[in-house]
């Protein structure tokens, strides 16, 4: 069983590693600078939870130890990653080549990827109902992390929390919204680890 997770978690380090490059190459390849490139990428939501998520399963992968907490933080914001893409964002921008490859990876197959390690190698019942409030840190970070970028002439990412098209009140009822649904899912994610999971595995 922990080579299977180990496994497991080598791929999925490899789908996002993988969506990365092709990312950072496809951005790259558009205005030629290494710095701009990083600084490009680095105001997408999208770049930093793969990175995190990269990161972790890395560790995982080479017999590391994640707690549960962190790669279920994960797991949340790499779905929310995926369902905003789908909800929101989806056919905004016409893609090809390395963009569209890197598009599916990091935007599909590692939310579905995790989601899958998270139901069947991450130890259930031990998560805790305060749990969704520490992980909304990580998006409410990030939110206010881009309005100060914004603030300071650079573009926002997504056309939802464009403060300067939107506006303050719209920007932050969508920003709420969101935060809202993350952290709803957050406790489904709760609930399901301690009275489905956690009791399945130990009833084995």
């Amino acid at each position: 069983m922990a080579s299977t997770a180990r496994l497991a978690a080598a791929l999925i380090a490899l789908v996002c590693w993988v969506g990365l490059a092709l990312n950072f190459s496809a951005t790259y390849g558009h205005n030629g600078s290494l710095l701009a490139t990083l600084w490009r990428l680095g105001h997408f939501f999208t770049i930093i939870s793969n990175l995190a998520v990269a990161i972790a399963m890395t560790r995982l992968a080479f017999g590391g130890r994640v707690s549960p907490f962190i790669v279920s933080g994960l797991t949340l914001a790499i779905l929310l990653v995926g369902i905003v893409y789908v909800l929101l964002l989806h056919g905004l921008h016409s893609l090809n080549g390395r963009a569209l490859i890197a598009n599916h990876l990091l935007h599909y197959v590692s939310p579905v990827a995790m989601a899958v390690y998270w139901l069947l190698f991450t130890p259930h019942g031990r998560l805790r109902w305060k749990d969704p409030f520490w992980w909304m840190l990580f998006p409410l970070t990030y939110f206010l992390y881009v309005i100060a970028r914004g603030a300071f002439g650079d573009s926002y990412p997504y056309p939802f929390i464009n403060l300067t098209k939107l506006g303050a009140v719209q920007t932050a009822i969508n920003a709420l919204g969101i935060a809202a649904g993350f952290t709803f899912c957050g406790f489904v994610l709760v609930a399901a680890d301690r009275h489905l999971l956690g009791r399945r595995r130990a009833n084995r």
